[in-house]
């Protein structure tokens, strides 16, 4: 089935009675979570997960509805399901417009937006009904829930929704402001991954860093001792976990500082995702960001004098609306000088509803691949840098994949799916979510090669 979603194979085999559900999770982690949070409620409810369409009673499309190709993306999947199924309901971020999707797709079962977990088992329960004798007290679901991500890492989604007002963006819209979960639920959860064999959690949300602003802060219990809902208690709580902790979706407040001497410490891993997204302050006004570049570079800087090791990653837009050659000069200075360790960039969208459309100037398409493309070798010359660095060096990774052909592991630098990888040749004998100690042999732009130690 298509999607970033991994299938989850039922023990019943041919004998199988309960109903079927298959999914279809698209777009980004926070997606993939909402996906393993209702696969685990309607496994909760006594239905069978389908790993394809042919063995699917209904088929479940998780969509995002960020920019315009998530939209296409979307579509053409709600399409695929149709085609091969035929039973489908829609829910996620898309699902907020359900004319367009009906439009294009009026066979669809229902559709429901972002978060509401509730109405998409409904509907479930609704077109497929769950089996009239189950108890779920005796059903085999995993203390963790169901996951779709490979049993040794797992997101943790600490918050929904977020409280900017970002000119290019529908997300608070679409998933609201930010509602924090209670710092005892969050670090259960994680406990409960890190019994499960867990070796990596990835802390997603919204905006990471304003954790608990919306619950002032409040305490809350966790191993029956008080502890605050804000982003440094439950950094230094993961870290007590003893297993890689990444921190992704930081906006770069004063506060973050105090998280960068657990980093160097050694307590969560070294390594910040921040969607920068800009490098020209009035651009950056534009958009409407909580920070300007100056800051972020000096802040940047800051972080590396206590931290050496920090391996930042972020993403960028190029062509928003009124954006001169001066300020994307700018933005290429901000790479130059920043020297962030990994880096995504899009070209601007106007997705319907982003207040930027209005905005005076908008950059022909031309203009916008052209300087995607030369922001893009810009940062791939500082990338291949960052990595030559470490040739020769031994390095702790985390073995993700194993075939006839080797082993595909990550550094402590790097996320899954989206930054890069270290190949091992001879690493047939190893075990996806082995920990090891590796020589890394070779770089290009954006990976490394590494070989056992003598």
């Amino acid at each position: 089935m298509s999607g970033q979603s991994d299938s989850v194979n039922t023990a019943e085999g041919d004998l199988r009675t309960n109903p079927t559900v298959g999914m279809v999770s698209l777009g980004c982690p926070k997606a993939l979570v909402d996906s393993e949070r209702i696969l685990t409620q309607l496994r909760t409810d006594g239905y069978d997960i389908s790993p394809d369409y042919e063995g699917a009673d209904i088929v479940l499309v998780n969509t995002c509805g960020f920019i315009d190709s998530a939209k296409a993306e979307s579509l053409e999947a709600i399409g695929e399901a149709l085609e091969e199924n035929g039973r489908v309901i829609v829910t996620g971020c898309m699902g907020v417009d359900e004319a367009e999707i009906r439009t294009l797709h009026p066979s669809v079962l229902a559709v429901t937006g972002p978060q509401q977990y509730e109405a998409v088992v409904n509907e479930v329960r609704r077109h497929a009904p769950p089996p009239a004798e189950h108890d779920p007290y005796t059903s085999l679901i995993p203390p963790q829930g169901i996951k779709l991500t490979p049993r040794h890492y797992a997101y943790l989604k600490i918050s929904e929704g977020c409280n900017h007002k970002c000119t290019f963006c529908i997300i608070p819209s679409m998933r609201g402001k930010l509602v924090s979960r209670p710092i005892g639920d969050v670090m259960g959860e994680a406990q409960r991954l890190a019994a499960a064999g867990v070796r990596e959690i990835l802390v997603i949300s919204q905006d990471t860093s304003a954790y608990g602003v919306d619950l002032k802060y409040k305490l809350d219990f966790w191993g029956g001792k008080p502890v605050k809902t804000r982003m440094k208690e439950l950094c230094e709580a993961l870290a007590s976990l003893g297993i890689w902790v990444r921190l992704h979706y930081v906006y770069p407040y004063k506060h973050v500082d105090e998280i960068i001497p657990l980093m160097a410490s050694g307590g969560i891993l070294p390594y910040l995702d921040i969607p920068f997204q800009h490098g020209s302050p009035r651009v950056l006004k534009a958009m409407r960001r909580p920070a300007a570049a100056e800051n972020n570079l000096e802040r940047i800087h800051k972080w590396r004098e206590i931290c050496p090791e920090l391996a930042i990653r972020s993403t960028f837009i190029v062509g928003f609306p009124g954006e001169t050659d001066a300020e994307f000069e700018q933005l290429l200075n901000f790479l130059k000088e920043a020297r962030l360790d990994r880096v995504g960039c899009f070209t601007y969208s106007p997705v319907d509803g982003a207040r930027a459309n209005a905005l005076p100037g908008a950059i022909p398409e031309a203009v916008k691949q052209e300087r995607w493309n030369a922001f893009m070798e810009t940062q791939a010359a500082i990338s291949r840098q960052h990595l030559e660095a470490r040739i020769g060096t031994i390095q702790e990774v985390l073995v993700d994949e194993v075939s006839s052909e080797g082993a595909i592991a990550r550094t402590r630098f790097d996320a899954p799916e989206i930054d890069g990888i270290v190949r091992i040749p001879d690493g047939e004998p190893l075990m996806p979510g082995m920990l090891i100690d590796v020589e890394i042999d070779g770089a290009d732009d954006y990976d490394l090669t590494a070989r056992f130690p003598d």
